[in-house]
């Protein structure tokens, strides 16, 4: 049972290593990427509910860009706090935003995609490039640094969204590390031909794209997934690369409770089952792969069965792993996750499993 068990531990460590240094190496030790200017009209669509206090703060980010030819479509949809007035007072202020004002519909009541279709329709501009109402870019050079990816043949262009850091919080660190391995798996499937999702907090199409698969209409039904279903059904290899120069980035303020982030989590797994099976087999290979790795080394070093070469293989896959998440976590300004990555890998791990036996039981709440 045991000689079993250690030809599978290898070649679960084969499966993990052709996954960091096959797919993921693609994007760690990618060349910088260098920014030019396209001067290319944008939309910069921003969807919001209830989020009074984050537009305050991060629409003037948004306006006040340099960028040449560019408006900002602003949507509150439906709003029960004072968002609407403060996206009407700064309308006031800047000529280059646009205002959607959505109504309750009782067909897509609380569906985020239906509101972003408004948006979608009135923006002006060819290009779209889309953030959420509690994400800020780094920068005022995003919109250039976004747009730079795009060209003829490259429509569709993937960007990071990272979470602030928190001093002296290990759930801050868990946050981060898993978005740093998303992004991570995101952007090197699609250097690698293979795109099959992007995140709105940081995401950019032609309008013709959203039109060439009918918007969301395939999945309006599923309340999640305006980004991930949207990029995994019109992003392909021809059309789509990723934007990962610093200048590119946007920030939200992370969850501060396990609750908040374990719910907010669940939403965001749940539509990976609307996937194309080729998707959704290889982001479930590699989550068993990890959590079939520990199981493994723990049972083969808690009977000490052929220790010294478990041993071994641990230190080779831990020594890869870590070289590949330490470059990848350079690249995204998330340099302190490299340090605590073996204990974040595994609280994420048993935080995932928690989450999808809890979606197995009940369904996640979605658009506020």
């Amino acid at each position: 049972m045991l000689i079993t068990l250690f030809y599978f531990f290898i070649a679960v460590v084969f499966i993990q290593l052709f996954y960091y240094l096959g797919i993921f190496g693609k994007f760690a030790f990618a060349k910088p990427q260098e920014i030019t200017q396209k001067s290319i009209p944008v939309s910069v669509i921003v969807c919001a509910k209830n989020e009074e206090e984050n537009v305050k703060k991060f629409v003037p980010l948004l306006a006040e860009q340099n960028y040449p030819d560019f408006e900002v479509v602003l949507i509150d949809d439906a709003s029960s706090d004072e968002t609407l007035e403060v996206f009407e007072e700064f309308e006031k202020q800047y000529p280059n935003i646009r205002l959607v004002k959505v109504e309750n519909n009782e067909a897509f009541w609380g569906n985020k995609k239906y509101a972003l279709t408004l948006g979608i329709k009135a923006a002006k501009k060819d290009y779209l490039l889309f953030t959420d109402a509690d994400c800020y870019p780094t920068s005022k050079d995003w919109i250039t640094a976004m747009t730079s990816q795009f060209s003829t043949e490259k429509t569709i262009v993937l960007g990071y969204g990272g979470y602030e850091k928190r001093e002296r919080s290990f759930l801050n660190k868990i946050i981060r590390f898993e978005t740093v391995l998303t992004a991570v798996q995101y952007f090197s499937w699609a250097k690698s031909g293979l795109p099959y999702m992007g995140v709105g907090r940081n995401l950019a199409y032609k309008k013709e794209e959203f039109f060439n698969v009918n918007g969301f209409i395939d999945h309006i039904q599923v309340r999640s997934g305006d980004d991930d279903l949207f990029i995994n059904q019109a992003a392909n290899k021809a059309n789509t690369t990723i934007a990962y120069n610093p200048e590119s980035f946007t920030y939200s303020n992370p969850k501060e409770s396990f609750r908040d982030w374990f719910t907010q989590k669940r939403r965001h797994i749940s539509t990976a089952e609307y996937y194309k099976f080729f998707d959704k087999f290889q982001l479930g290979l590699f989550f068993c792969s990890q959590l079939f790795f520990f199981l493994s080394v723990i049972i083969l070093l808690a009977f000490q069965f052929q220790w010294i070469a478990v041993v071994a293989i641990l230190a080779t896959r831990y020594t890869v792993v870590w070289t590949v998440i330490g470059f990848s976590a350079g690249k995204l300004k998330e340099n302190d996750i490299k340090i605590w990555f073996p204990i974040v890998e595994i609280a994420l791990i048993l935080t995932q499993i928690n989450i999808f036996i809890t979606n197995i039981f009940s369904k996640p709440v979605y658009w506020k």
